[in-house]
């Protein structure tokens, strides 16, 4: 017992003349955006997370986040969407030859108008995020008290209720931007996609809500949207066992579910990790659905087990 209180003794007389021996400052940070496509592979799937979850800035997500230099708000917030979508490299060799070379992701949110329009771009060989289009979308047929109820309900649950005030705009602008994103990326210039395809969970998005949106917004439903992949019909025929949506299929393939459901781009990243899974599984993911281009209201379903 002696020797114990020389050895506290002596370690807190030490602690003392150097108080900040056990607190060492860290090397300064370096800060500057981050690149969504560049990161480094993982040592396992991405299911598998080596850092604590932080939620993506949603200001960032919409190209107006003006706390890059702020160390506290870079600690509380993810500012890199492919942080949370690494892959094992060595997993990359088991993927099949694709018919496409991108995947864009799509979950849209929303049931009276459309909130939320967020696009997950998905590299087909290497799995990684090529790159990210997110807007918040303000109603254009809805009063502002009926927004603020709509959204309240929606969004308030979240906590991002604010955000979406401070950043939402019209689907018709929306609609511009992620043109000319898409002609950024080299994925479209006027017409079909260029070895691309949208991939939803479900039919909704694309067969319904998207024209339905177009028509309140008084626009013309644009050329791109003519195709889809409803990944939850790949799934029924690669893996032979029905999934009712997105949740489901996570469950069964055991990916752990990632930020606030139904919030539209944290929904796009978890449909990204089970498509991920799906890839190193052997699947070959194709197109499940096409309008009639003389009547795009006509869809053609293309595999004869769907959902």
């Amino acid at each position: 017992m002696a020797l114990v209180r020389t050895c506290l003794s002596k370690i807190l007389s030490h602690r003392t003349r150097n108080p900040f021996l056990s607190y060492l400052s860290p090397p300064p940070l370096t800060l500057s955006l981050p690149r969504i496509h560049s990161f480094t592979l993982s040592a396992s799937l991405s299911t598998s997370h080596t850092t604590r979850f932080k939620p993506i800035c949603l200001y960032h997500s919409q190209g107006k986040c003006t706390k890059m230099d702020d160390l506290i708000h870079l600690e509380k917030f993810n500012h890199d969407s492919s942080r949370e979508l690494q892959v094992n490299i060595s997993e990359l060799n088991k993927i099949r030859s694709q018919n496409l070379d991108f995947f864009l992701i799509l979950d849209l949110e929303g049931k009276v108008e459309i909130l939320e329009f967020p696009v997950l771009m998905i590299s087909a060989k290497t799995l990684q995020v090529e790159g990210i289009f997110h807007r918040f979308v303000r109603p254009s047929n809805m009063s502002e008290q009926r927004i603020n109820e709509y959204i309240e309900g929606k969004y308030g649950k979240f906590g991002v209720d604010r955000v979406w005030h401070d950043t939402a705009i019209p689907f018709k602008e929306v609609i511009e931007e992620f043109e000319a994103w898409l002609m950024q990326q080299k994925l479209w210039i006027g017409g079909e996609l260029n070895r691309a395809a949208f991939v939803t969970c479900g039919n909704w998005d694309l067969k319904t809500k998207v024209p339905q949106q177009c028509e309140v917004s008084r626009i013309k439903l644009p050329p791109y949207f003519m195709e889809w992949i409803n990944l939850k019909d790949v799934y029924l025929n690669f893996y032979n066992r029905r999934a009712t949506g997105m949740v489901t299929m996570m469950k069964e393939l055991q990916i752990p579910l990632v930020g606030r459901h139904h919030l539209g781009i944290d929904d796009t990243k978890n449909i990204a990790r089970v498509l991920q899974h799906m890839l190193v599984d052997g699947a070959l993911i194709q197109i499940t659905a096409r309008r009639n281009p003389r009547s795009p209201r006509d869809v053609n379903f293309l595999f004869k087990n769907r959902i």
